[in-house]
């Protein structure tokens, strides 16, 4: 039986899930809130890190800001994604316009960009705003 580590998305904890059992709604040990919910995570300058170097599971990143029309009309897309593709990843969403240090750091030249990382290192690149099913078979092949 294998445990991995999952960051909650509500306080930041760490919990040690079997990985039999991320498909059956676990909470945080800290603060009992639900470990995945179905929808990406805002991610920032200073929990980034975090995220990235303690979640076992696969990140995958969307790079966006608000004043991108690609970007808004893939954020239904990669809303639906995230509840189809978790507990196997996890989403993430971040603000390039809010946290310009992360845009800066992956040399983030277009948005949508979507990043994958798997143990910390990033594994895949796309650019591009992409369909649901386009997302889905996307972060699937990488998984």
């Amino acid at each position: 039986m294998q445990n991995i580590i999952i960051v909650c998305p509500q306080c930041g904890g760490s919990n040690r899930v079997p990985q039999q059992r991320l498909s059956e709604n676990p909470v945080c040990g800290k603060c009992k809130q639900a470990l995945f919910t179905g929808k990406p995570l805002a991610l920032t300058d200073a929990n980034f890190n975090q995220y990235l170097n303690s979640n076992e599971l696969p990140l995958v990143v969307d790079f966006w800001a608000d004043w991108c029309g690609p970007c808004k009309m893939m954020a239904p897309a990669y809303e639906q994604a995230a509840a189809q593709i978790e507990p196997r990843a996890i989403l993430a969403k971040v603000d390039t316009e809010q946290n310009p240090k992360l845009a800066q750091r992956f040399a983030i030249r277009s948005i949508p960009t979507l990043m994958i990382f798997k143990a910390g290192k990033q594994v895949a690149t796309q650019a591009g705003a992409m369909s649901l099913p386009q997302l889905t078979q996307w972060i699937e092949a990488q998984l």
